[in-house]
């Protein structure tokens, strides 16, 4: 099996942006406790698409078992009013596997045969703490036919939606990471990168969905921050 951070270590720093690093809830360095004004953008709304369900995972580890390059989300919730971080935020995330099938539904795999029903890989919740970081440990997500690769989220405060957002990554690593084996074996091609994905173009033109991203030790990082008006619903 081919090792993802032999191939391109470069690759995985292209798409860094001036976001900064984010903290996970067992590390002692304080988060700042406030955004550069320029940073405080309010995260897209995006389409929650067809497979979202909530198995009620209170989570960090999601993966069960599926194969796959390691891959920690390290997401930030953000208030808007005062650019300060968001804490007590239920943060849910759900995506495909390395072979672009969700759980729990019927139609899956390139074949559209099979099923998950009953299955709950990859989805999960966590609650934000006092820095509005959560953190989850997964795969990075394989691609489907008409779409770039990403992860859902939808964050809640309460019974209140705050936003259902989309996350992309960056087409160097996503290339970088579908040479290993887990990712091969496809009935159909890869068609559509973050340039051509519709739903990017149309729902977050200026990217404030696109995650920085780096390799740690044997995993990559993602890092985002999703910002929201705690207000609004």
């Amino acid at each position: 099996m081919t090792n993802a951070f032999d191939l391109s270590r470069r690759a995985a720093l292209i798409g860094l942006t001036s976001v900064p690093s984010l903290i996970r809830p067992a590390r002692a360095a304080p988060a700042p406790a406030r955004l550069a004004p320029g940073s405080c953008l309010l995260t897209p709304r995006s389409i929650e698409g067809p497979f979202y369900l909530d198995p009620r995972l209170v989570r960090p580890v999601l993966a069960e078992g599926r194969p796959g390059v390691p891959l920690r989300l390290d997401l930030r919730v953000i208030a808007v009013g005062g650019c300060t971080p968001l804490s007590g935020a239920r943060v849910d995330v759900w995506h495909a596997d390395a072979q672009g099938v969700y759980s729990g539904y019927e139609g899956q795999g390139d074949g559209r045969r099979l099923s998950t029903v009953g299955q709950t890989f990859l989805r999960g919740t966590q609650f934000s703490d006092e820095a509005g970081a959560v953190t989850f440990e997964t795969i990075h997500p394989g691609w489907y036919p008409g779409r770039a690769t990403h992860v859902h989220f939808k964050v809640f405060v309460g019974p209140r939606t705050l936003v259902t957002g989309q996350m992309y990554f960056p087409d160097a690593v996503n290339e970088t990471i579908y040479r290993t084996a887990a990712y091969g074996g496809r009935r159909l091609a890869r068609d559509t990168l973050n340039a051509t994905d519709v739903f990017a173009r149309s729902e977050d033109p200026r990217r404030l969905g696109f995650c920085a991203m780096r390799p740690e030790g044997s995993e990559y990082v993602a890092d985002l921050n999703i910002v929201v008006e705690a207000g609004r619903g």
